[in-house]
């Protein structure tokens, strides 16, 4: 956040000492952030009653930032400050884009991120090693930890457990059409993440009785458990196992009916306890990914980086999110003719849209079919060397719910913390 918003600090302060480089302030890209989501910040002026050059500002939140991106996928601390140098940061009058090196921000930038730039080591319950580091979400970001922590871990283990945030069709899509292309790797087997609620939700169960034993609804959202399965084995042909997350609720007649379903589509689902039990608990899980593992594979990917922005995108969907086609806005369709003349036609895209839905619409659930998706604007980030797709309704700034969690968190007359759970 200090660096992101350090640049925009200098940006306006160049324009409001002279703007020499004549930066546009109608044409300004890159937004400032906060870690926080607040809706109010979405669309605001700046600099006004003579504080500064009046003009429109956006927030995002921090995690769906292009310096988060940028230190998700920086192979090395000169890979960073390079990307940080690279980041559009708006148009001059002339036409031109201006970069964060045209501001002589790079070199302070790259200071405040040289320590964050560096994977944390931390310690689970069970006394095995973790690697903590990144965090852009899947839905408006590319959802993944750093290519470095990866990179360290690899040169570590001999097993390396990484994830990918949501649905495969969100975080799973961006880190192997994404990340595995940048780092060069691959994995060996994919899991796939899931509850026996989540699928009886997707089948329409109403969320206040997903304890009740339901297996109409169970039946009705598996498919979408399907698509997820499909998408791994088809598009990008790579071993499946699919972690149920036990919950007490959870039935023998749903647990049977899920094994049964996904034996069908030609995966192996494994019921965990790993919350109640820890590692004990996932030694199924664990003994079947080293089975999925030893068959030989070779990561596909979704679209090929050299068709343009648009039959990129059209590919994500049509093969991932199972979609007829994708529409795009005047502005989108503008912004996508104007990347290619600039050269950033080649980049991998990520589709900003909702999780709930393999879609773009939060409300179509389970396996919808001839959707379209709607793309009203596309934003090159020449740092992250990624085009944003933006995508239905989705926000880059989140807003908190009526009942925010911060309402029940509080801190005890032992000034312990209370109301996180």
């Amino acid at each position: 956040t200090a660096a992101n918003n350090l640049l925009c600090a200098m940006l306006d302060n160049h324009i409001f000492r002279g703007n020499e480089l004549d930066i546009d302030p109608e044409k300004i890209y890159f937004r400032r952030c906060l870690d926080m989501n607040d809706r109010s910040l979405r669309n605001i002026t700046i600099g006004q009653k003579g504080e500064g050059v009046e003009r429109e500002e956006h927030f995002e939140i921090t995690a769906a930032s292009e310096i988060m991106a940028i230190l998700c996928l920086a192979t090395s601390l000169k890979d960073l400050k390079r990307r940080i140098g690279n980041i559009i940061v708006g148009e001059n009058r002339k036409g031109e884009y201006v970069y964060a090196r045209d501001l002589k921000a790079e070199g302070a930038m790259t200071v405040l991120l040289k320590d964050a730039v560096k994977p944390n080591l931390v310690q689970t319950l069970e006394g095995t090693p973790a690697i903590v580091h990144g965090g852009p979400f899947a839905n408006i970001a590319h959802g993944c930890n750093s290519i470095i922590a990866t990179y360290t871990a690899l040169s570590l283990a001999d097993w390396v457990v990484t994830e990918a945030g949501f649905g495969a069709d969100l975080g799973a899509e961006k880190f192997l059409d994404t990340k595995c292309r940048v780092a060069g790797i691959q994995p060996d087997c994919i899991v796939i993440v899931a509850t026996v609620k989540a699928l009886k939700l997707h089948g329409g169960a109403d969320k206040a009785n997903l304890a009740q034993e339901d297996l109409a609804a169970l039946e009705k959202g598996m498919p979408n458990l399907y698509k997820h399965i499909e998408n791994m084995k088809n598009v990008y042909r790579k071993p499946v196992v699919v972690a149920m997350n036990r919950f007490a609720t959870d039935t023998p007649a749903e647990i049977e009916a899920v094994m049964r379903g996904v034996a069908q589509a030609g995966a192996q689902a494994v019921f965990t306890d790993v919350f109640l039990k820890g590692g004990e608990g996932g030694e199924e899980l664990a003994k079947a990914v080293c089975a999925a593992a030893q068959e030989k594979s070779e990561l596909h990917f979704s679209y090929d980086l050299n068709d343009p922005i648009k039959k990129k995108i059209s590919d994500v969907v049509k093969n991932v999110y199972g979609g007829a086609g994708v529409t795009f806005s005047e502005l989108a369709e503008e912004k996508i003719a104007d990347a290619e003349k600039r050269g950033y036609g080649k980049l991998p895209v990520i589709i900003a849209k909702t999780q709930y839905s393999l879609s773009d619409d939060a409300k179509l659930l389970a396996r919808p079919t001839g959707f379209t998706v709607h793309v009203r604007d596309i934003i090159v980030k020449g740092g992250a060397e990624f085009v944003v797709a933006v995508a239905g309704s989705i926000m880059l700034m989140p807003g908190l719910g009526k009942h925010p969690a911060a309402e029940h968190i509080d801190v005890d007359e032992r000034g312990e913390t209370v109301g996180l759970s």
